[in-house]
């Protein structure tokens, strides 16, 4: 008896329809459902992943509900004359519903791995949706989906129970393997029933085999690059090409997301950076997302070089893509699967090809990216990823560079190199610039204007040295970098009693009327000889802590300490000083410099 092939390439002429179909709809539901949160989203999902946890027979017959000559889609489809059930359309159709789960959530595993600071790096170079889909989504993520593609495969030519509820046993056009199987057994072919079953191991097991020989290899390809990736980085000085248009920049947004509220007013000119300095959680990253466009305010203004970018009392509020404005994100998000080149041109894909390699060229020497050109992230140490990310961020010529903790990834050293560059870059850049950084040393070299966020309203805003000499409030003196407070009151003319520190205190400047606290730098103090002068007062020493060039001396005043804790004051000296200083008797007399006394309101 000749053995009949049939089932063989019904299935796989089903598999393959229904596999295409799977693909298509599974990616396009994990894309749409990529982020999502909330009730619904369960319940959708729930409709998604129903056929992986019903019984093929109960699925069956819900689709036979539906394509029956009854059912919605059956009444549809036969005002074109189409008859679905026990048809091969139908077994394609069974077929696709099953596979479509597996495809779905192995695409959105895929997706939701992807960082989003890539995605979101993608849209402030100008990529539409679109673009960021095929171009960075599915590159990052082919290994998930090809996988899931070969599940839903599998998936496909092994269904069986909606199958021959949907599309019956016709031998020659619904009979595709696991069918004949089952009817084989019925009869008591075994012989073949246990030939249909090889064949599907064979087809099912290679595929899964050429799913895991892939993903091998693609990590074998990780390691080699990991393996040789640079530890060092060659710096030299930066070059600096034309000048930018000059640009304003004034914000004003109100945003309240889960239990964080934001409210922010400021403004800046061309070609003068601003550091947002506060505690984490004050805001400070979320201004720069809410002015790239990347998060939405629930109320307020973002305008930059006259362009309003966000209104929400007249309803605008431009994609990322269209707000011409840089991001250097804090981890970098440098694309993966692309090298330098691709990266730094990633931006420039409206321009013609000239002008875009023209760019990319400037911008790579202009970061002394030479040699690099053709390397992919993980084979570059942390601070040539840095120049890599503000070379793409300025390729765009952006009207405002946003830059969120660009050194926090790296060293002490490498951080004074590239802040160095970063300061040179930055003189010829004409745009508005927003720098985030914990570091008030940091934010003092490059910026020349501070905006200091505490609980997401402005604490300070000001020039870096009015901000320095005068800040205005505890919360701004403290994120400044001061360390010494103590409650304090007037008490007439300019004395003010230090009620922590338990001694009065003659000021210089004008006492406000809700006068709080009362500050001092732990660096300005004078250590004189004797307590003639006035603002001096005996101390002692309760404890010391070094730095390779400073020691940290807590002091306490008018009398000896009783425990290593017990002190008022902390004051940092250079080594040298410390040297000179900690052969003294006690009592010890500290100054406070009536000029350098910080008198704050809350």
């Amino acid at each position: 008896m000749e053995f009949d092939l049939t089932p063989l390439w019904i299935s796989l002429k089903t598999a393959v329809t229904a596999t295409g179909f799977a693909f298509i709809l599974g990616m396009g539901a994990a894309r749409w459902m990529m982020g999502k949160r909330g009730n619904w989203k369960t319940a959708i999902e729930a409709i998604f992943i129903a056929p992986l946890v019903l019984p093929p027979t109960v699925l069956g017959f819900l689709l036979l509900l539906f394509f029956g000559k009854h059912g919605p889609g059956g009444k549809l489809l036969e005002q074109f004359d189409i008859t679905v059930i026990f048809s091969w359309s139908a077994t394609a159709i069974a077929a696709t519903v099953v596979a479509f789960p597996l495809m779905y959530k192995t695409a959105l595993a895929a997706f939701e791995q992807i960082d989003r600071n890539l995605l979101s790096a993608a849209r402030t170079l100008g990529a539409s949706e679109w673009r960021i889909f095929w171009q960075v989504m599915l590159p990052l993520s082919w290994p998930g989906i090809v996988a899931g593609t070969i599940l839903a495969f599998a998936r496909a030519l092994g269904e069986f129970g909606a199958t021959l509820m949907l599309a019956g046993n016709i031998p020659g056009e619904t009979q595709t393997i696991p069918v004949a199987i089952y009817f084989a057994v019925e009869a008591g072919e075994m012989r073949e029933a246990q030939i249909w079953v090889a064949i599907v191991l064979v087809i099912s097991l290679s595929a899964i085999a050429a799913v895991n020989f892939s993903q091998n290899q693609l990590e074998r390809l990780r390691e080699g690059r990991g393996k040789n990736r640079d530890r060092f980085i060659n710096f030299s000085p930066s070059r600096t090409y034309g000048r930018l248009h000059s640009t304003t920049f004034q914000v004003d947004i109100e945003n309240q997301l889960k239990s964080f509220e934001l409210g922010v007013n400021f403004a800046g000119q061309n070609g003068e950076p601003i550091a947002l300095l506060g505690a984490s959680g004050s805001g400070k990253s979320m201004t720069l997302r809410c002015i790239a466009g990347l998060e939405t305010p629930t109320r307020g203004r973002i305008e930059l070089n006259g362009r309003v970018l966000f209104d929400s009392e007249r309803g605008i509020n431009l994609p990322s893509c269209d707000r011409r404005i840089g991001v250097v994100f804090q981890n970098y998000a440098l694309f993966p699967h692309l090298n330098v080149e691709e990266n730094i041109e990633f931006g420039l894909k409206h321009l013609p090809k000239g002008k875009r390699e023209r760019i990319v060229a400037e911008k790579i020497a202009q970061m002394d990216l030479q040699g690099l050109e053709k390397r992919h992230s993980d084979r570059l140490s942390g601070g040539q990823q840095q120049r890599v990310a503000l070379a793409r961020a300025l390729a765009i010529a952006p009207d405002a560079l946003l830059l969120d903790e660009p050194f926090s990834a790296l060293d002490t050293y490498l951080r004074h190199k590239l802040e160095k560059q970063l300061r040179e870059t930055l003189a010829t850049y004409e745009g508005a610039t927003l720098f985030v950084t914990h570091n008030i040393e940091e934010a003092y070299r490059i910026s020349t204007k501070l905006l200091i966020l505490a609980d997401g309203a402005i604490a300070a805003y000001g020039t870096k040295q009015d901000i320095l000499e005068r800040p205005p409030s505890y919360i701004a003196a403290q994120l400044t970098g001061c360390k010494n407070f103590s409650r304090a009151r007037a008490i007439g003319g300019q004395q003010v009693e230090a009620i922590d520190w338990g001694c009065t205190l003659r000021a210089i400047e004008p006492l406000p009327e809700s006068l709080a606290y009362v500050g001092y730098r732990a660096h300005q103090f004078h250590f004189p000889p004797a307590g003639d002068r006035e603002n001096s007062f005996p101390c002692w020493l309760a404890q010391t802590s070094e730095t390779p060039h400073r020691m940290t001396l807590y002091l306490k005043l008018q009398t000896a300490p009783h425990h290593a804790n017990d002190y008022h004051l902390q004051a940092e000296v250079f080594k040298e000083k410390w040297e000179i200083l900690k052969d003294r008797p006690f009592p010890w007399y500290v100054r406070f410099d009536p000029l350098r006394l910080i008198v704050m309101e809350r």
